[in-house]
């Protein structure tokens, strides 16, 4: 009894190789899934990328603005602090050239009867500072102002003054000049400190040669302060 011999052929079925292909195919899918996939990613980047730049950007813009603004609050409140500094500066030193912007109405003179005297020779107490100098010396101005009283007669105060003078001062003080042997302004005229108003002389209720000199709150007799305090008080030494 002959033995068939059953040979196997190697060739693959016909189903295998479909079936090979189909998973070849699946594979291929799915790999150029994931390279499209990772080359879109890809493409998104740079946008992603730019967002984030632009965000930022923005970001320290806005920073930027208000460390600015904050700089331009401090350097504002800096300059107006400065100036009210240089302002109060201003004022004191306007202030101290106001207070030394007065001066003793002679040169050269010696004290003689003082603010407060009383006696025979005064009706009342002494109104004002004599000082002691020879007939025509010159009277200045005391501080600048505006005459408003010039004449005989005390200028309208009474015969005691005899030729006499009342300036107007800005700091709401007047002064008063009597005895003159001659009045060189007139009433409305301004004078600076300094200035030569007058001379002395003997005119009046007077016991000698000298300069009668009065600081008023008013223009008017009886307003008189002590003046030689008030010369003090402005930095002049008399």
């Amino acid at each position: 009894m002959s033995k068939r011999v059953t040979f196997q052929s190697r060739r693959p079925s016909v189903s295998r190789v479909r079936g090979a292909v189909v998973a070849a195919g699946v594979g291929t899918s799915m790999v150029l899934g994931a390279g499209a996939a990772f080359a879109a990613g890809t493409a998104d980047a740079p946008q992603a990328s730019s967002l984030v730049t632009t965000a930022t950007a923005d970001s320290v813009a806005q920073q930027a603005a208000a460390q600015g603004k904050a700089a331009e609050h401090t350097a504002a409140k800096k300059a107006e602090e400065a100036k009210k500094k240089a302002d109060a500066k201003k004022e004191a030193a306007t202030k101290r050239a106001a207070k030394l912007a007065w001066e003793a109405p002679v040169d050269q003179y010696q004290l003689s009867a003082s603010f407060g005297n009383d006696g025979s020779r005064w009706a009342h107490k002494h109104s004002g500072q004599d000082f002691a100098v020879p007939i025509g010396t010159p009277v200045e101005a005391a501080h600048e102002g505006t005459v408003v009283k010039a004449g005989p007669n005390g200028a309208g105060d009474g015969p005691a003054y005899g030729n006499a003078i009342v300036i107007k001062h800005g700091n709401g003080t007047y002064s008063q000049y009597a005895h003159l042997s001659q009045i060189d302004v007139h009433v409305g005229q301004h004078v600076e400190k300094g200035q030569k108003i007058a001379l002395s002389g003997n005119t009046g209720n007077s016991s000698g040669p000298h300069l009668h000199f009065e600081i008023r709150t008013t223009p008017n007799y009886g307003s008189a302060i002590n003046p030689v305090n008030f010369l003090h008080n402005h930095g002049i030494n008399v």
